[in-house]
């Protein structure tokens, strides 16, 4: 809104200052206004809710520890497995309640091709918790190759070896 001033300038200059009154005016009456209800807004009702005194389930996870090693071969729980029991393995594994977890540790020269296989039949069997273990340590990088260490060197450094 633009207001009339009483300066000599003239009746057609406006006046470019808001008018901050009426706004504090109207923060005053909402800030009372939460003030009064703020109390009432945080009554409760009392409820009378059953007691249980149940004991928790203690219920270990199953895990299944399944290592490759460069060569392809395979352990179930450090217990040499071949490649074509282990649809078989999985498929009995994930009939059981809880499903067990398969946690896969391959070594870094294992094929990316033979892991992929590995979780399909993991997968085609029905088993849901799949994971995977590393060795924190050293990252793998090209500049290892490259200032003259050997590539299995490098792998060594990196599984903590």
């Amino acid at each position: 809104m633009a207001f009339g001033s009483f300066d000599s300038k003239g009746p057609g200059t406006t006046m470019s200052e808001i008018n901050m009154v009426p706004l504090i005016d109207v923060m005053l009456v909402l800030l009372v206004i939460f003030i009064i209800t703020a109390p009432l807004l945080s009554h409760s009702i009392r409820i009378n809710v059953p007691q249980v005194t149940a004991q928790p389930v203690e219920q270990k996870p199953v895990v299944i520890d399944l290592a490759i090693d460069p060569s392809g071969a395979l352990f179930w729980n450090e217990q040499p497995i071949a490649a074509e029991e282990l649809s078989a393995r999985f498929a009995s594994e994930a009939a059981a309640d809880p499903q067990p977890e398969v946690r896969i540790r391959a070594d870094v020269e294992t094929r990316y091709g033979l892991l992929a296989e590995i979780m399909g039949a993991a997968r085609k069997a029905g088993m849901k918790r799949l994971g995977f273990v590393t060795t924190p340590g050293q990252a793998v990088h090209d500049d290892a190759a490259a200032d003259g260490a050997a590539p299995a060197a490098a792998a060594n450094t990196a599984a903590g070896g």
